[in-house]
């Protein structure tokens, strides 16, 4: 779809409640290949998250805040999608992974993990979402196994309990846990 300011375009990977749109949805997870500099949309009660997945990096500054730069190796950046936000592209294109919430209704959490042994992680019932950046990975988690190859997206909710990761042989994933706002 295209991006809401009109300057590109991105990929939903999940979107809550199912059917939402833009103006309505709970939390929504997406993929967005950015090709030139320029300003963010912006999502007045949206708290965001971005990732870049692809690329060199991108330089991004958020309201009067200093200017941030991200990169593949880089920890997710969260800040509010309602401040006036742009950004610069630090070696050409990009591809970032982007969480949003809306303030109030969830709130979320993103973490980078690089995994090359197994691991637990706590789940959340109001959401848990395992993103598969690189790598494969099977997760087990109350009585079920799933297996995500590049770029699959597990969401687990209404349980709270552990999950265990186990890469085959290394995955770098994301997780982000929701909670109700």
């Amino acid at each position: 779809m295209r991006w809401k300011n009109g300057g590109g375009e991105t990929a939903e990977v999940l979107i809550w409640p199912a059917g939402a749109t833009l103006d309505d949805f709970d939390w929504r997870l997406s993929m967005a290949r950015v090709e030139t500099d320029g300003p963010f949309s912006a999502f007045p009660g949206i708290d965001r998250t971005l990732a870049v997945l692809e690329g060199e990096g991108i330089r991004l500054v958020v309201g009067d805040d200093s200017a941030v730069t991200l990169t593949q190796d880089s920890p997710p950046f969260a800040f509010a999608a309602d401040r006036p936000a742009a950004a610069d592209l630090v070696g050409g294109p990009i591809v970032d992974l982007n969480m949003m919430s809306r303030r109030g209704r969830v709130a979320h959490t993103m973490t980078r993990l690089v995994l090359d042994g197994a691991a637990a992680i706590e789940l959340s019932d109001a959401g848990t979402l395992v993103f598969c950046a690189e790598g494969e990975l099977a997760i087990q988690a109350v009585d079920a196994t799933a297996v995500l190859g590049r770029r699959d997206t597990l969401m687990c909710s209404g349980v709270i309990a552990a999950a265990v990761l186990r890469p085959q042989p290394t995955a770098l994933i994301y997780v982000t846990k929701i909670v109700r706002g």
